[in-house]
C-alpha cells in the first residue's frame, strides 16, 4: 500500500524560489552542457550534402576530390559555428545588439571567404597534380613501348620502327576507344568482333604467316598502298574473269597511285595454260595495264623449257621482296584460301620463280605479233 502523501493544492501553485518549491530547469540544462555536439552534427550534415552535390554535378572528378570537398566544407561549418559562439560571448559582454550583429556578420564573411579560398586552392592543386601524374604516366608508357621495340629490333630480323610509327600508336588507341564509345549495341558488337578478327590476323603475323578463307581483296589493296619499292605479280587463267570486276578497278587504281606517287615498280606476268588463250581479249587487257605504266609480260607454260614448267603455278604477288600474297585454288580452280607469308626463305623462292618466268615471257609488242600470227594460223599452236 502506498503511504506517500498526496500533494496539496497550495504546494502545486508555489512560485519558483519559494521555500519547498521544485527548481525549474535553467537555460543551460535546456540547451545542453556543451555546444560542440551541435557544431559537429552541423559539420557532418554539411559534409554529406557537399559530397552528394559533388558526386552528382561532377561524377568524373573521382572519389578523392569529392571527399576532399566534403571535408573542407564540414570543417568550414564547424569553424564558423565556433567563431560565432566566441564572438557572441565577447560582444554580449561589451556591446549593444546592433554592434554585435555587425561584428558577427563581418567575422562570418571574412571566415567564409578564407575557407572558400582554401577549398579552391586545394581543388586547383589536386587538378594540377592529377594532370601532371597523367602526363608522367603517358610518357612512361611511351618509353616502355620504345624500349620494347628497340629490344625486339635487335633480337629479331624486323626493321626497327621509327619515331613517326611509334607516335601513331596513341592515335590508333584513341580511334579504337572512340569506336567502342556508347552507341547502338549492334555497332558495338560489330566493332568488337572486327577488332578481334583483325587482332587475330596480326597475332598470326608474328609467326610471319597468316591465312583467311576465300579471296581477301582488302589484304591485296592494303599491301599495294603500303608498298614502297616493288610489286611482282603473276596472273593465271583462273583469275582471268577478275579483271572485269569492281575490285580489279580499285586494285589497278591503287597500283597506278603507287607508281605515280611512291615510285613503285610494278610488274605483272600473265601465265597461260595454252596458246589458245592468246587472243584479242588478252591483248587488250595487257595494253590497258601498259598504259598505266605497269610492265606486262605473257608466258605460255607448255612452251617453256621443262625446268621452268616445273614449280608452282598459283597466283602470287611479292611486295617489296619481303611479303608474298598467295591465293590457293582447289581442284575446280576455285579460290579457296588467301595467305600472307613473310618467311625470308619462302619469299626468296617466289622471287626466283617470278624472275625465271619473267625472263622467258614476251612483252606487249611481241604479244601483238604473236596474236596476229595465231589469228592468221601461221603460228604453230601447242596441242596440249
Amino acid at each position: 500500500m502506498n503511504t506517500a502523501q498526496s500533494p496539496r493544492p497550495d504546494e502545486t501553485l508555489r512560485p519558483p524560489g519559494h521555500a519547498g518549491a521544485p527548481a525549474l530547469p535553467g537555460p543551460k540544462s535546456l540547451t545542453g552542457a556543451s555546444p560542440w555536439p551541435r557544431r559537429l552534427l552541423a559539420g557532418l550534415v554539411t559534409g554529406v550534402a557537399l559530397w552528394g552535390a559533388a558526386a552528382l554535378l561532377s561524377p568524373d572528378s573521382g572519389p578523392l576530390r569529392q571527399c576532399a570537398t566534403a571535408l573542407l566544407g564540414a570543417g568550414a561549418v564547424v569553424a564558423l559555428h565556433w567563431l560565432y559562439g566566441l564572438d557572441r560571448r565577447a560582444r554580449e559582454a561589451a556591446r549593444g545588439p546592433d554592434l554585435r550583429l555587425a561584428e558577427h556578420t563581418r567575422r562570418v564573411e571574412h571566415a567564409l571567404a578564407e575557407h572558400v579560398g582554401t577549398v579552391r586552392d586545394g581543388l586547383d592543386r589536386y587538378d594540377h597534380d592529377l594532370r601532371a601524374g597523367l602526363a608522367r604516366h603517358i610518357e612512361d608508357v611511351r618509353q616502355l613501348v620504345e624500349t620494347h621495340l628497340a629490344q625486339t629490333a635487335r633480337g629479331e630480323p624486323y626493321p626497327q620502327l621509327d619515331r613517326a610509327r611509334i607516335d601513331g600508336v596513341p592515335e590508333l588507341a584513341k580511334s579504337f576507344a572512340e569506336a567502342l564509345a556508347p552507341g547502338p549495341s549492334i555497332l558495338y558488337t560489330f566493332v568488337r568482333l572486327e577488332m578481334k578478327r583483325v587482332v587475330g590476323y596480326m597475332a598470326d603475323l608474328t609467326n610471319l604467316t597468316a591465312e583467311c578463307p576465300g579471296e581477301n581483296h582488302d589484304w591485296m589493296l592494303g599491301l599495294t598502298h603500303a608498298a614502297e619499292q616493288t610489286i611482282y605479280a603473276t596472273s593465271t587463267s583462273v583469275d582471268r574473269e577478275f579483271w572485269n570486276s569492281e575490285p580489279a578497278s580499285r586494285y589497278l587504281q591503287a597500283q597506278q597511285e603507287a607508281i605515280e606517287h611512291q615510285g613503285v615498280s610494278v610488274r605483272r606476268l600473265f601465265l597461260l595454260a595454252s596458246a589458245r588463250e592468246l587472243d584479242d581479249r588478252l591483248l587488250r587487257l595487257c595494253e590497258e595495264q601498259d598504259l598505266l605504266h605497269i610492265d606486262v609480260r605473257v608466258s605460255v607454260l607448255p612452251e617453256l623449257p621443262p625446268n621452268l614448267q616445273r614449280g608452282t603455278t598459283n597466283d602470287f604477288i611479292v611486295y617489296d621482296e619481303q611479303v608474298s600474297f598467295e591465293i590457293e585454288q582447289d581442284l575446280r580452280d576455285v579460290n579457296v584460301r588467301t595467305r600472307l607469308i613473310a618467311r625470308p626463305d619462302h619469299v626468296q623462292d617466289r622471287l626466283k620463280r617470278f624472275r625465271e618466268l619473267w625472263e622467258a615471257g614476251m612483252g606487249v609488242r611481241e604479244l601483238e605479233v604473236r596474236v596476229d600470227a595465231e589469228e592468221d594460223g601461221t603460228w604453230m599452236v601447242d596441242q596440249t
